[in-house]
């Protein structure tokens, strides 16, 4: 009996262990003192580190944080791990190594690489495809937001930019893909909202000539002509070489839609006492008189 409660309670620390798990710290592997001087062992852990013998690195750069911590070599040591676990392809433990440092260590000189790289490891773990959610792209963003203005000086300026841009793309991409979807359905009215928040907070996207097709369509087919032609104005006016232009020009030659009247489609929510649709399953059948 007290050998089956044993395995019980075994099982059930190995189960919270699981349950609470985290991302592998860099700085989490035990290693035992050389002897060797601090500069020898930053020196053979760089060695080991170009050619990537990662494990044998990280013991040489965890040796001087664990026992030469007040040296200067143990803050590059500790920078040197971050980018071990970022090398490897373990994104996720970079990023926390890299906001580690970014934590201890707020005016090192490096800063502006620490930052490109924390946004770099949430970068390349998010989807290419635009229907896969995109909330690690923006992350992405968010962490590069107001690079350039931090960092004037930093030569990974150009990089941040290049890499926040395809971020947008794929976060604008993701709206259009459900843009396109509600359109299929000729469900006009969700394609203007999504359309419309696509071109005013992405209008630098590879996208946004054609989510201002797409709104000037769903405008045109929703009883809006005036709105629609206002939408094809700011198209030629912002991207005059757009091919979608021709099409805008095309469903425009076409009569506009009727305007969606939303109180002929009553919802749950509308009807008093949050009863069902009038008409619809015990709801009260309007007469003439109503």
């Amino acid at each position: 009996m007290r050998r089956t409660l044993s395995l019980l309670a075994l099982v059930a620390v190995l189960a919270g262990g699981c349950l609470h798990s985290k991302p592998k710290s860099a700085f989490d592997i035990s290693v035992v003192a050389s002897g060797r001087e601090p500069r020898e062992i930053y020196a053979h852990g760089e060695k080991m580190m170009k050619a990537g013998l990662y494990d044998k690195a990280m013991s040489d750069f965890q040796e001087l944080r664990n026992f030469h911590r007040d040296d200067p070599l143990s803050v590059r040591a500790q920078l040197s791990l971050a980018e071990i676990r970022f090398k490897k392809g373990e994104f996720d433990e970079a990023r926390y190594a890299y906001e580690e440092f970014l934590q201890y260590h707020p005016r090192h000189p490096d800063l502006d690489f620490v930052v490109y790289r924390i946004g770099l490891s949430i970068y390349k773990r998010a989807p290419k495809l635009a229907g896969r959610d995109q909330s690690l792209s923006k992350a992405a963003i968010n962490r590069w937001t107001g690079f350039a203005q931090r960092f004037p000086q930093s030569t990974y300026i150009t990089e941040v930019e290049k890499l926040s841009q395809r971020g947008l793309d794929r976060v604008a991409g993701k709206e259009l893909f459900i843009s396109r979807f509600y359109a299929k359905k000729h469900a006009w009215r969700a394609v203007e909202g999504r359309a419309a928040d696509l071109v005013a907070r992405y209008p630098t996207a590879t996208h946004a000539d054609e989510a201002m097709a797409m709104l000037a369509r769903a405008y045109h087919s929703d009883g809006r002509p005036e709105d629609a032609l206002a939408v094809r104005e700011r198209l030629v006016a912002d991207h005059p070489d757009s091919r979608w232009i021709h099409s805008v020009d095309q469903i425009l030659r076409h009569p506009p839609g009727e305007a969606f009247q939303d109180e002929l489609f009553p919802r749950p929510y509308h009807v008093a006492g949050g009863g069902a649709p009038a008409g619809g399953g015990g709801g009260k059948k309007p007469s003439s008189d109503d």
